[in-house]
């Protein structure tokens, strides 16, 4: 009555697929073993279906002949060179023939006379033993008797151990699922899951196009896995340029993608060229991630991959800051639409934040300060920082000016709320940018000015000398302002372009190919103004230098005047620190010297620097002998009038 209960204690465990695809490669080579020593085939191959009836899943052996279309002989040619490796009766059949001491090996004279179904062309390079690279040919005697031996790799593949192959392993890296994407994001996964769906011609490539290259990544790796895929990541500039190098890295490359299961994505930087080469070989799924379309021989699909919007962004920020988002009284709106980030960094950077805005009284401040640390700045190269330290209060301006310059910073706050909130952008892209035009004479605060909306707006701000920036190379100073724009796009810093009229004069009539390609640029710097989405300052000394349609494209124009007497006399009121040492100064006397603000500025500091050297406070004799040397640099000596009484 207990036989029940006892035939199920006795029921052997489940076989895991690991240890039953190791007994029937055992039983393979047993099988391979009495073919080759005239031994009991009948048994052989009961037990090799005995232990493929015991197979959960198929075999590594079976998967990897369908995978690359090995014939029966070229399955047992495989089985035969890793038998000599892994099962020493085996080994021992094949030392027998060679008649040498030593290693034993596997040859081709031995499996055409041995096994079944024998045919010359399995060792030929066009057929997957050695197209694949799964065996391979030693020595330099005849093809038959030469050694044959199976590729590390497969043979711990067919042991049922998969990894990715050491020789890629320097180039390639893993890319797991990202924990958030953008909306806009998983739509492109969508239309490409759908696009491959119904492509009946093979595998196209995946041209994944736009500057961000983390979502490129992320979307890649959403493609891949709704196709059961493991995606890796190469970058361009480690593709091999020789050919067979490049050769060599396609075979494994493709090799490994049948082997895992895995895609990959070719990370664009400036060249394509590599990416193209490596690319157009047949096999597998492949992505190019650039910003520029990449022309290769194979069929592609291409789609838009940019940093998400501002819309897109908060979302992103709300879940990754969890709780601590609703503390941060609308902040978001404004790192939202000032920032571009990628979904990574955003996620990356939220939860890395949780604690400080949790312990902090401004979280707002801190969330601000860690998006313009996370970014860095790729302008440090491409133009000069300036350190803002310019405040309203030292900024001497007629009011009409001062409500001109609140009315920007006001445009930057508040660009989420009216472009994403009330719907201006769905009415278009262009004109979405904010661009403002300062003209006034030399030293008249334009700078100055651009330093207080950096220091209101919590940016960083750069100059860029449009001087330098102009080439007389056709096409080299689109170049550079494109690197320009492109690197300030991320961090919204913004941009000062001093000296404008040396690029955005009017354009001229068009006699010869380089007034063309002058008024191309123009044109060109017009366009990046109305699509970049910070602030852009420009400065001129001449407004009517400036091209008329350019103007009109012009957000905001503030002329800056020449100050008179009364804002002199402010200027100089405010224009030394408090720390600094005075005795017996007149700003009303001073107020007289009719120069602008900058040179009130230079006037200052250098007698400051002649009372310092004769150890007493700054007083008037230092401010006219200071005077005195600025108008010989400006060559525009005091008048009397202007000078009388300051000593």
């Amino acid at each position: 009555m207990n036989a029940p209960f006892d035939a199920e204690a006795r029921a052997a465990p489940p076989v895991s697929w690991t240890e039953a695809n190791q007994r029937y490669l055992a039983a393979e080579f047993a099988r391979l073993k009495a073919q080759l020593s005239g031994g009991d085939a009948q048994a052989a191959n009961e037990s090799v279906r005995e232990a493929l009836a015991a197979l959960p899943e198929p075999a590594a052996i079976d998967q990897l002949t369908e995978t690359f279309g090995l014939s029966a002989f070229e399955r047992d040619l495989l089985l035969l060179c890793a038998g000599v490796e892994m099962d020493a009766g085996l080994a021992a059949c094949c030392a027998a023939p060679a008649g040498m001491p030593g290693r034993p090996y596997a040859t081709f004279g031995l499996a055409l006379a041995t096994l079944a179904e024998p045919h010359w062309s399995a060792v030929t390079p066009v057929r997957p033993l050695r197209l694949w690279r799964l065996l391979e040919v030693k020595d330099d005697q005849a093809l038959a008797t030469s050694r044959l031996y199976i590729d590390e790799r497969v043979l711990h593949y067919l042991a049922g151990v998969s990894y990715l192959d050491t020789r890629l392993r320097p180039l390639l890296r893993a890319h797991a699922l990202p924990a958030a994407m953008a909306e806009s994001h998983v739509r492109v996964v969508e239309a490409a899951a759908q696009a491959l769906e119904e492509r009946g011609d093979g595998m196209p490539v995946l041209q994944l196009l736009g500057d961000d290259g983390a979502g490129q990544r992320d979307v890649a790796c959403a493609i891949s896995r709704r196709l059961g895929l493991q995606l890796h990541l190469l970058r361009a500039a480690d593709i091999p340029t020789g050919l067979h190098e490049l050769d060599a890295l396609a075979v494994l490359w493709h090799r490994e993608a049948a082997l895992l299961g895995s895609a990959l994505l070719i990370e664009c930087e400036d060249g394509t060229s590599s990416a193209a080469r490596l690319a157009q070989r047949p096999g597998g799924l492949i992505f190019i991630g650039a910003r520029e379309p990449v022309r290769v021989d194979r069929s592609a699909l291409h789609f838009v991959v940019n940093k998400p919007g501002a819309a897109d962004q908060r979302r992103l920020w709300a879940q990754a800051l969890g709780v601590e988002a609703a503390r941060l009284n609308g902040a978001l709106d404004g790192v939202a639409t000032q920032f571009r980030l990628s979904a990574e960094t955003i996620v990356r950077t939220g939860e890395a934040l949780r604690p400080a805005l949790a312990a902090s009284q401004t979280p707002d401040a801190v969330l601000w300060q860690a998006c313009r640390a996370s970014l860095g700045s790729g302008l440090d190269d491409l133009a000069q920082r300036v350190e803002p330290a310019a405040r309203w209060d030292d900024l001497v301006l007629p009011e009409p000016q001062k409500s001109t310059l609140r009315q920007i910073t006001a445009q930057v706050r508040h660009r989420f709320e009216v472009y994403d909130g009330w719907g201006f952008a769905g009415k278009g892209a262009r004109g979405l940018g904010i661009s403002a035009l300062f003209v006034g004479e030399s030293g008249t605060g334009k700078t100055m000015a651009a330093e207080v909306l950096a220091n209101e707006l919590h940016l960083d701000l750069y100059r860029i000398d449009l001087a330098s920036a102009v080439s007389k190379y056709i096409g080299e100073t689109e170049k550079n302002l494109r690197r320009v724009f492109d690197a300030a796009e991320d961090s919204g810093a913004i941009l000062l372009f001093d000296e404008a009229d040396a690029l955005f004069g009017k354009r001229s009539e068009v006699k010869d190919s380089h007034d063309r390609y002058a008024n191309i640029e123009v044109s060109y710097l017009l366009q990046r103004m109305e699509a970049y989405r910070g602030l852009a300052i420009l400065t001129t000394n001449l407004r009517n230098a400036l091209d008329t349609a350019f103007l009109r494209r012009l957000r905001f124009v503030v002329q800056f005047p020449f100050p008179d007497a009364q804002q002199r006399e402010q200027i100089w009121r405010g224009i030394f620190p408090a720390a600094t040492p005075l005795n017996g100064i007149d700003h009303a006397k001073l107020a007289r010297l009719n120069v602008a603000g900058g040179s009130i500025r230079n006037i200052a500091l250098n007698a400051a620097f002649l009372a310092a050297e004769g150890g007493s406070p700054v007083a008037m004799p230092h401010l006219l002998q200071a005077a005195r040397s600025e108008a010989a640099r400006r060559e525009r000596p005091p008048s009397e009038a202007e000078t009388r009484g300051w000593v």
